[in-house]
């Protein structure tokens, strides 16, 4: 008789160690074995946070390894995307401004409440004290296509870009040219498997995938993994979370275009995958999830349907049981 496997990563409670890598001056990285990555960048007297974390206790314990280092004010905190393990947090930073995508903005309008109780059901580890969260974050500023924040001094700017929807339909990259260094959330995963469960797959493999490639980056900070330093190690970054794509795509498609089911697609994909990534953080945990969305995608759904609690538990239940 086969077990059937725990929901998600409801069974992912052991403590991950976590790493302050300083990528140049004033330039910082907390890594976590892959779990979510979170950064900051010194201004002359101001400080840029990347990410939130899922609860402001989480959030508070990155930031007393942060003012190891620096004092600084948060004068911006700046969001990926609207997923609640990377926003949630947010309370704990006391920012005088929350910079995020447009379409970010209308996400948490949209679907923010539903995706609170999505992910906490399925990451309840990240959610360290759940109850000090205060209610759902909301930017105070949000762009359209690029936003330029002068840093002071000598340490150049902070270029906030929009490269297209992939990973949902409002991430943002965060960009310091002079330093070639990229902050590139769920866009870009080193080492850890991708969820796609809000995702425009085709879009992101191509157009918006090549932006974040053509901006050169000698070290880039990914939404989860290690950082990846050097230009190798950026390209190789990029292409390990493209293939993922276009192995869910061909797969997936393959067994849509035959009339066959979504559980052959699932089983079919992961069968694909298994070898190169099934190592990698939460890839069973993600799987069910990314080839649901996909076989909606490549139905004719333009925009993934609401994930709830709830759908949840139906996705993997019909999928990885």
């Amino acid at each position: 008789m086969t077990t059937a496997k725990p929901f998600a990563s409801s069974a992912d409670l052991a403590a991950k160690e976590q790493t302050l890598e300083v990528l140049a001056d004033g330039v910082y990285a907390l890594t976590a074995e892959g779990d979510p990555n979170v950064g900051a960048i010194e201004g002359e007297d101001f400080l840029v946070c990347f990410e939130a974390l899922a609860t402001p206790v989480a959030a508070r314990d990155w930031l007393a390894v942060l003012r190891q280092h620096t004092d600084k004010p948060v004068r911006y905190l700046v969001l990926s995307h609207y997923h609640a393990v990377r926003v949630l947090g947010a309370s704990a930073f006391d920012a005088e401004v929350i910079v995020a995508h447009e379409n970010t903005r209308a996400l948490v309008a949209e679907r923010g409440k539903e995706d609170w109780a999505s992910e906490f059901a399925r990451m309840p580890r990240l959610a360290k004290a759940a109850e000090s969260v205060p209610g759902l974050t909301w930017p105070t500023l949000t762009f359209s296509d690029k936003l330029t924040i002068d840093l002071g001094g000598d340490r150049g700017d902070l270029e906030l870009r929009y490269c297209g929807r992939g990973h949902t339909e409002g991430d943002i990259v965060a960009w310091l040219p002079r330093q070639r260094i990229l902050y590139a959330g769920d866009l870009v995963e080193a080492e850890a498997a991708l969820y796609t469960g809000d995702a425009f797959h085709r879009e992101w493999t191509s157009s918006t995938l090549d932006r974040v490639g053509a901006l050169g980056a000698e070290s880039l900070v990914g939404g989860r993994g290690a950082v990846s330093q050097g230009r190798d190690a950026v390209r190789a970054a990029i292409a390990q979370t493209r293939n993922f794509l276009d192995v869910m795509i061909r797969e997936v498609g393959a067994v849509r275009s035959r009339g066959g089911t979504m559980r052959e697609a699932f089983e079919a994909t992961h069968a694909a995958l298994v070898d190169d990534y099934g190592r990698w953080p939460i890839f069973e945990h993600c799987l069910p999830f990314d080839v649901s969305r996909l076989w909606d995608e490549l139905s004719g759904v333009e925009r993934p349907v609401i994930w709830t609690a709830e759908r949840d538990r139906e996705v993997w239940d019909q999928l990885q049981s």
